[in-house]
């Protein structure tokens, strides 16, 4: 089974400059946990669980830009990469997403952990406790 067969496929990403509350309301609006950033040096993602904690948790104002609380050096796979070896990958990374490109370099796609569960719930359980076993944690 390839990437491209379970992961989430509406993907709506966010300028730098955006600031956090707006990329709060695209999260709503789109019923999605994570917003893929692009800005000068490459790509990067905001998560529900950054605004809490970088931005919610630390008294930033949600006016402030987006760039101030996103996670960089996002891990990626490609559509076509088979699904075991992605799920691999996420264990081996500890992280709970990754951010899917197709051949052209543009993104298609995020594949989550719960993209996993839903189609190969034996494999998801693997990744969960790989994952789950460091405390140290990406998104």
């Amino acid at each position: 089974m390839k990437v491209k067969d379970v992961m989430s496929k509406q993907v709506v990403t966010a300028d730098p400059d955006a600031t956090i509350r707006d990329v709060a309301k695209l999260m709503s609006e789109v019923d999605t946990g994570i917003i893929p950033i692009f800005n000068d040096e490459g790509l990067g993602v905001v998560t529900d669980r950054d605004i809490v904690i970088r931005a919610v948790a630390e008294g930033l104002d949600a006016e402030e830009p987006v760039s101030l609380i996103m996670t960089t050096g996002v891990e990626s796979c490609l559509e076509d990469d088979d699904l075991s070896e992605a799920a691999y990958r996420m264990s081996e990374l500890q992280m709970r997403r990754l951010i899917v490109f197709d051949a052209s370099g543009k993104i298609c796609g995020v594949l989550s952990l719960g993209d996993i569960a839903v189609r190969q719930e034996e494999l998801a359980g693997v990744a969960l406790e790989e994952i789950s076993d460091d405390t140290t944690r990406r998104t």
